[in-house]
């Protein structure tokens, strides 16, 4: 699970990642990155920390498949939140071929679009 101060919420947020962020496509996922955002909803000056939300549509496959591609994804996020720059916003959107794929195989296209949108890696 997320800490409450790592989760995105607002629709807004969702919005600013996926339109002004950069994305990084994967066979079963993309990711896209807002790099060191300021959360306009923050009170004071203190820089918010990074935050992630994911989209799991149906065409991933049912309740029960949706929900547990989004536990994985968590879990797997969790782990990489002190690689992401503070601020930044991340969405995970999976695609529909993350229903079948396993946890090793998820952290796998994570790992590769994170270090492509970090700047670690090559077109």
């Amino acid at each position: 699970m997320l800490p409450t101060e790592n989760r995105l919420r607002r629709r807004e947020d969702f919005a600013t990642a996926v339109r002004r962020g950069r994305r990084a496509g994967r066979p079963l996922l993309v990711v896209h990155l807002r790099s060191g955002a300021t959360d306009p909803h923050a009170s004071g000056e203190s820089v918010s920390p990074a935050r992630a939300g994911f989209v799991v549509s149906k065409a991933v496959g049912g309740a029960v498949v949706r929900n547990q591609v989004k536990r994985r994804l968590r879990h797997l996020l969790r782990d990489r939140l002190a690689e992401l720059p503070p601020g930044s916003l991340v969405v995970v959107r999976a695609l529909p071929g993350a229903g079948d794929a396993d946890h090793a195989q998820l952290a796998r296209d994570l790992d590769a679009a994170l270090q492509r949108l970090l700047g670690g890696g090559a077109r």
